[in-house]
């Protein structure tokens, strides 16, 4: 793959960003909507299935010799340590190549890998797909969240990018109902019905790599990369479309930035640039996304063993319950989203956070001293991850949004990895040993864990949160190809196109 057809090293003043934050909400923004934040439903849809059908696969007849501590604690693990490996990897190559290019080799992957896992023979081949498919679905987060962010208005961009990643619950919704449908052994014959869902999945990824098509590269992207041609080639469409749309000529652009366009930025510079520059947004990331990866990869893998062991849910009947809570889920970011960019970012996040972890330790309470059904510890839960659910994608959106344009898919893609390993890995293994003994302390225990876990991260936030909402991001997070005493034009006033400037040396980013 080439980096980029035109020369770069040359230095650029632009009003591109402003141009893209200053467009009113249309039809294309949904476009970009429908194809890229659609993934996410495939992610729900993977791993609500495998929670759900867990019991299934364990039965004789399945055509797996597996057990069902092995699908929700050994395959969960590998999905994750999938994506964690998948989002550096690929993490790497959205910065150097590109966000369009990797959007969509990365969902080519997952396809292939859903479609694979349909046809397990084994459990190594099961946990070998199950660690692929992770793989495809790590390079979706670093690709996907940086190109939404680059391509949404700042005024939109916190509502939008948390309703996107709180897509999530839709498709865990249609994974609750697919389990119950797969589970009935009167419809599908119990080898046959597991295989049919991670069979739909790949053809749904189908669908959506098939839109995506019609995607274009992030504008802010192919600018420092030295394709600035190519950038107002893009935002001029838009616009056409978008004044076609509305009727009228769009408002003037606020705001210039001049840049020193150059090809990549070195792994040094990256790992400089969020611990020594950035250093308390790096703890603020940390935080965020350790608290909710224990709570999600940890207690919704293991959900349907909870009901099964410790209220007698007949395990085709689990699908239903576990629907209902990711209606909750997924209302949580569609109610709250907008608070995120009129409220504040340090309000919101804080509150979501601490909200979802002191409710947590009350279910922990009522289910140690046996006050709680199926029905009703279905309710604490709904309670618990309509904040969770806010708070877990307002994750995504800060480490997205704080740090600077070169680096952004790689800091998504880092804070991902090392926030999911600590809690993603390790939680799906410790929950399945603490619920597979069939204590109530032992349970109770894990939901402490996760809520106090959820608690402090909400304590960081509400220290270290940065304000960002309805801001661009270059104001945000200066670019490290920003030149230094015009860095701050965006603040100052308008331009047309893009223009060449004097070229001085390449600047390094300032701190913030």
């Amino acid at each position: 793959m080439a980096t980029a057809e035109a020369a770069a090293g040359r230095t650029v003043t632009t009003n591109i960003p402003a141009r893209l934050d200053r467009l009113p909400w249309s039809r294309w923004h949904w476009t970009i909507v429908i194809g890229l934040g659609t993934v996410w439903i495939l992610d729900g849809l993977e791993v609500t299935v495998v929670g759900n059908i867990a019991s299934r696969l364990s039965e004789p007849g399945s055509g797996l010799s597996i057990s069902s501590g092995q699908v929700t604690g050994v395959a969960a693990a590998l999905y994750v340590a999938g994506a964690c490996v998948g989002a550096l990897f690929w993490g790497r190559l959205t910065d150097r190549y590109g966000r369009k290019k990797l959007f969509m080799i990365t969902l080519a992957v997952y396809l292939a890998a859903t479609a694979l896992t349909a046809i397990s023979f084994d459990a190594w081949w099961f946990f070998l797909f199950r660690f692929l498919t992770g793989f495809g679905i790590g390079g979706e987060y670093a690709a996907i969240n940086s190109a939404i962010d680059e391509l949404i208005p700042a005024e939109h961009r916190g509502r939008v990018d948390l309703i996107i990643n709180g897509s999530f619950w839709i498709g865990a919704v249609g994974g609750s109902l697919l389990s119950i449908l797969a589970l009935n052994t009167d419809f599908l014959a119990a080898n046959v019905g597991w295989r049919l869902t991670f069979a739909l999945g790949a053809v749904l990824a189908l669908v959506i790599l098939l839109v995506r098509r019609h995607v274009p590269e992030s504008p802010r992207w192919l600018l420092i990369h030295g394709r600035d041609g190519e950038a107002e080639e893009v935002v001029s469409g838009i616009e056409r479309e978008v004044e076609r749309e509305q009727g009228k000529p769009l408002p003037e652009p606020h705001g210039e930035i001049t840049i020193h366009q150059r090809r990549s930025v070195s792994f040094l510079e990256i790992g400089r640039t969020i611990f020594a520059d950035y250093p308390r947004r790096a703890v603020l990331g940390f935080s965020l996304f350790i608290g909710q990866a224990f709570l999600y990869n940890a207690i919704t893998f293991g959900f349907g063993a909870i009901l099964t062991k410790f209220f007698d849910v007949p395990s085709g009947h689990t699908g239903y319950y576990f629907a209902v809570i990711a209606v909750g889920n997924f209302l949580g970011p569609l109610l709250l989203g907008r608070l995120f960019d009129t409220v504040g970012r340090r309000v919101m996040i804080s509150s979501t956070y601490l909200l979802s972890g002191l409710l947590l330790f009350g279910t922990a309470w009522l289910f140690d001293r046996g006050s709680l059904s199926a029905t009703t510890l279905t309710a604490c839960w709904c309670a618990v991850l309509f904040f969770a659910s806010a708070g877990a994608s307002s994750a995504y959106l800060t480490v997205s949004e704080i740090f600077p344009m070169e680096t952004r898919a790689m800091s998504i893609a880092f804070f991902y990895a090392l926030g999911t390993a600590a809690g993603g890995i390790s939680g799906p293994m410790l929950f399945a040993d603490l619920t597979g003994t069939g204590k109530v302390g032992d349970t109770v225990l894990a939901f402490q864990i996760g809520a106090g876990l959820m608690c402090a991260a909400g304590l960081v936030a509400a220290l270290l949160a940065v304000n960002a909402e309805r801001r661009s991001l270059e104001d945000i997070a200066t670019p490290l190809t920003a030149v230094p005493e015009k860095a701050g034009a965006a603040a100052r006033g308008g331009g047309a196109a893009t223009r060449d400037a004097t070229p001085p040396p390449p600047s390094s980013s300032s701190a913030a």
